[in-house]
């Protein structure tokens, strides 16, 4: 077993514990704790903000500016979800294993690399971070809060997935959520039939907008991801919420898209009919040209280790740096499918190019003048 293959297993071994860990949305301070304590077992000092993110900074041999890794340590599932893992001879499946406990075990693995492989110390400080509330509804919380701490000081943002061995993500979409909530009287199915229903109306004006021919340059979409409402099959609903998802390449076309919607919702209320619209998420984009050296030195990083990554566009942590005119970038560790389902896997033979990869990454920028 060569040096790298150990490191992929020792990050492996990390991965497998973390998945084990419940980290809801919100909910990710098991995971923190769990966190915290690698790096006190390795004898760092780890901090924690008001949100929950946990930091560590490896001190560096040099004054220069610093870099910033971050991989977020919550999952999109509820807290009583079975987290049974299977193993095969090539994959780990679970749920969370790739989404982002890979991720995070990356920031204890690279660790591991920079001690073994060099140089250590770095060049100059590093600070990783486990951050919270990436997904769902996090809104991004986390990483705006890791961003207004270190600002423009550090020379890169690396944001790590596990799921994204194929991809350089250097883009970030547009994204506005909204939560619709429509309210009437309601009442009995027979009695009052002809009565306006909150899910009929909800039904609708869901079924107008999902007509609309959107753009696919810049590519734009539309998503209901939850609906509910009504009390029993008999009674005629009094209320119905649908929590919905815009998305664009591009922020005036987002904007143009989302205010028809809010004017759709806001055109069915009438007598009876009382519609809501809340802005319940806010996910802004940015970019760095695909000719910076930050891009250009994670696609030399991955190519010298027979990986050849497209150049992509995500809803990712990223978006706040980029956002910003922060350089960022997102990089994974390996390959696997079944994101965000109780199928989700990871491939472990590719995990030892990952690391290698995101270690000839953090050496190139932490030497870059």
């Amino acid at each position: 077993m060569s040096s790298w293959q150990a490191l992929a297993q020792r990050t492996l071994d990390w991965a497998v514990a973390l998945q084990a860990i419940p980290g809801p949305t919100f909910h990710e301070a098991r995971r923190a704790a769990w966190l915290a304590a690698q790096w006190r077992a390795w004898g760092l000092t780890p901090t924690t903000d008001d949100l929950g993110n946990v930091y560590v900074r490896v001190p560096g041999a040099g004054s220069g500016r610093s870099l910033v890794l971050t991989a977020h340590l919550d999952t999109v599932f509820p807290p009583d979800t079975p987290l049974r893992l299977r193993r095969t001879a090539t994959r780990l499946q679970g749920p969370g294993i790739g989404d982002n406990s890979l991720g995070v075990a990356g920031l204890l693995g690279l660790v591991a690399a920079l001690r073994e492989h060099g140089p250590w110390p770095p060049p100059v400080d590093i600070h990783l971070v486990g951050n919270v509330r990436e997904e769902g509804l996090g809104n991004l919380d986390g990483m705006r809060a890791v961003v207004d701490r270190f600002g423009a000081a550090p020379r890169a943002y690396i944001v790590l997935e596990g799921l994204a061995l194929d991809r350089i993500y250097h883009r970030g979409l547009w994204i506005r959520r909204y939560r619709v909530t429509v309210r009437t009287p309601g009442g009995h199915s027979w009695a009052d039939y002809g009565a306006p229903s909150a899910v009929h109306e909800l039904a609708a004006l869901i079924a107008e907008a999902a007509r609309w021919r959107l753009p696919r340059r810049p590519r734009t979409t539309f998503n209901v991801g939850r609906v509910h409402g009504g009390t029993t099959v008999n009674t005629i609903a009094a209320e119905a919420q649908a929590e919905v998802d815009w998305r664009s390449e591009q922020a005036e076309t987002l904007a143009h898209w989302s205010r028809r919607f809010e004017a759709l919702a806001q055109a069915r209320q009438r007598p009876g009919v009382q519609v809501e619209v809340e802005t319940i998420g806010f996910r802004p984009g940015g970019a760095l040209p695909e000719t910076h050296p930050l891009v250009q030195a994670a696609l030399q990083a991955y190519r010298e280790q027979g990986l050849h990554p497209r150049l992509g566009i995500g809803s990712t942590d990223a978006n706040i740096p980029l956002s910003r005119g922060y350089p960022a970038v997102v990089v994974g560790l390996s390959r696997g499918g079944g994101a965000h389902t109780l199928q989700e896997y990871i491939e472990t033979g590719p995990v030892a190019q990952g690391l290698a990869a995101l270690t000839a990454l953090v050496r190139a920028v932490t030497r870059a003048a």
